[in-house]
């Protein structure tokens, strides 16, 4: 231990984020296999062989969390559906939004909202869970629950809730102390973890002759083809052009300098699909824990019925809703609009003030619309291939580019970080330098 903390006093202030990343990263997976007490692990699989529906891509968010009944089997969940519910309201609330305005106070106690919502919502799904197990029928002679009854759905609620609320602290510690976005690396963290399982089946099943070597093929262009797709459109701007004018030349000549205005295609980024994702899985997820032979919920959960029509039409809505919400989160026009005019920066062709804010709203409309149709091929068109074409996809469309995304934005990170520390030294360089001419 002692070697170890002398080695990592050593590295530079990059090497040791990238290693708190890893470490946390591998802090989480070892918690993914600690079981819940009283729960009989090998009976409760039996629930997740074959099952590619809605519980089997929960399952697959976390890691596998779920399958094993871990005390991180809700996973980061609970805290993103709460900050979709906490976004919605700060959009419509007068008093959220004006905390919002507030600054780092501001958004210190918005995140304190959010994260009692979040356990709030991890009480209801953890009871659920217990529920649900307790009321499992025996699969080859075994419970799913060891002694069912009140201790064991307080214990499993207590027990997700400290589970899931140290992976809030986990994903807050790596973003605050790490590289890249605490929750998202957690989520990629998971998927990625399942897929070597994922790879492995397929080609079981093209052993036995079950897929074609052709159809395994096809699998593996399409993937490669979804995986250049992503990165070309998550790379993708729409630059517009900015002038600044500057001091006069001789003879009345104007002078300006001229820059760009980058507006990414997909200004939301993953968050999106994200957040639809989270939506679509949490009814799906309640409904199938909880027991119940009400015609509201069979309508429900037929609703939710992964593959279905109904399910890809309230996927590709959602999609877009949270695509288009998120966007205006994100990209505030008249704040761009006010900084270029303090800044005397104008778009060539358009007033300064009001004339700016719309061209710039019709802009990124247009863009975030492109981003939408982008974001539907990724996520709705696997779903569709898999569930009425049959292919066999390893990995959803949504999680790819979850990976993809993800990956990239955290490289990004690490670059800028480098640029801003190589531009550091050269500043102090040249401080050093001028000191010694004075």
């Amino acid at each position: 231990m002692k070697i170890f903390a002398e080695t990592f006093s050593k590295m530079s202030d990059l090497q040791k984020r990238i290693m708190f990343t890893l470490v946390a990263l591998i802090i989480y997976r070892v918690g993914s296999f600690i079981p819940l007490p009283g729960v009989n692990a090998s009976a409760v699989v039996h629930l997740f062989e074959g099952n590619a529906g809605m519980l089997g891509m929960f399952d697959a968010f976390s890691g596998g969390s779920l399958s094993r009944m871990s005390v991180l089997a809700l996973n980061i969940f609970p805290y993103i559906s709460a900050s979709i519910v906490i976004q919605l309201l700060t959009a419509t609330s007068k008093s959220l939004s004006e905390l919002r305005k507030e600054g780092e106070s501001g958004r210190i106690k918005i995140n304190q909202y959010t994260r009692y919502l979040a356990v709030a919502l991890c009480v209801v799904q953890g009871y659920a869970v217990a529920k649900g197990l307790s009321a499992m029928p025996p699969v080859a002679g075994q419970l799913a629950v060891v002694n069912p009854g009140i201790w064991f759905d307080i214990s499993t609620v207590v027990a997700l809730v400290g589970g899931t609320t140290f992976v809030m602290w986990l994903a807050e510690q790596i973003t605050a102390r790490g590289v890249g976005q605490g929750a998202s690396l957690l989520i990629m963290a998971g998927i990625i973890a399942e897929v070597p399982a994922g790879i492995a089946r397929v080609f079981s099943l093209g052993a036995v002759g079950q897929i074609s070597p052709a159809m395994i093929a096809l699998i593996v262009v399409f993937v490669v083809g979804i995986v250049a797709l992503i990165a070309f459109m998550e790379q993708a701007q729409r630059r517009i052009q900015i002038m600044y004018p500057r001091q006069a030349m001789a003879g009345g000549a104007p002078n300006v300098n001229s820059s760009y205005l980058p507006l990414k295609i997909n200004i939301s980024g993953v968050m999106g699909p994200v957040f639809a994702s989270a939506i679509m899985m949490l009814p799906a997820f309640l409904l199938r824990f909880l027991p119940t032979d009400a015609l509201w919920a069979q309508r429900v959960q037929a609703l939710f019925t992964y593959g279905t029509i109904s399910y890809m039409l309230m996927f590709t809505f959602l999609i877009a809703f949270f695509a288009f919400f998120q966007t205006a989160v994100v990209f505030n026009s008249e704040d761009t609009s006010n900084n270029l005019k303090n800044a005397g920066g104008y778009i060539p062709g358009v007033r300064p003030g009001e004339q700016t804010m719309k061209f710039l709203d019709d802009i990124v409309s247009r863009t975030t619309a492109i981003g939408v149709i982008y974001l539907i091929v990724v996520c709705v068109f696997p779903i569709l291939l898999n569930t009425h074409f049959g292919v066999p996809i390893v990995v959803g469309g949504t999680a790819v580019l979850i990976v993809a995304g993800v990956t990239m934005d955290t490289a990004n990170q690490i670059q800028s970080y480098l640029v801003a520390k190589q531009y550091a030294s050269v500043i102090k360089k040249a401080n050093k330098k001028s000191r010694f001419r004075v």
